[in-house]
């Protein structure tokens, strides 16, 4: 008889699955945590809870549009969601679509005040884009760099938040999980 391991199924069932995709992306294994996180989603693609961990997993490892993708298919199902509508506007601020992270950092501020988070990446999404006004540069995309033909030559790096790394925002902000 083959064991699970030798037929390359992780040990345990699907809950155990995501209980140890959730703690490995905690713990700061994004990759890992896709691993395990892709075959909760083949047995039980309609898991809200683990396409949430799917699309923290991809956030933490720069994959910035497929997390967006992600948290849009949540908030197609629950626009209420005050969480979905952070990811989807912290994945959409790192593509530097500000009016569109904005917009879903908005939703997110509305819905959750007390969430401190939440509002002080309005605010620099905000302070973005007044500042690419008051510069009259495009509100969404990169700027090219000075002296430079290439649009993508100036990739956005390092903390967007003053003080605080962007990868150290995912725990859930209620301590919750879904």
């Amino acid at each position: 008889m083959v064991s699970d391991a030798e037929a390359g199924q992780p040990a345990g069932d699907p809950h155990d699955w995501f209980r140890r995709a959730r703690d490995l992306l905690e713990r700061g294994d994004a990759a890992a945590s896709l691993v395990l996180i892709e075959r909760v989603l083949e047995i039980d693609p309609t898991s809200l809870a683990a396409v949430e961990i799917r699309a923290r997993a991809l956030f933490d490892s720069q994959y910035f549009s497929d997390a967006a993708a992600e948290f849009e298919r949540i908030i197609a199902l629950r626009p209420d969601d005050d969480y979905a509508q952070y990811g989807m506007g912290m994945s959409l601020w790192r593509l530097q679509r500000f009016p569109d992270a904005a917009d879903h950092l908005a939703l997110a501020a509305v819905m959750r005040p007390t969430d401190e988070r939440y509002s002080r990446a309005l605010t620099q999404v905000r302070a973005t884009l007044k500042a690419r006004a008051e510069a009259d540069l495009p509100l969404s995309g990169p700027i090219a760099a000075a002296g430079s033909d290439d649009p993508g030559s100036q990739e956005m790096t390092g903390p967007i938040v003053p003080g605080m790394n962007v990868f150290d925002i995912w725990p859930h902000p209620r301590g919750e999980h879904r």
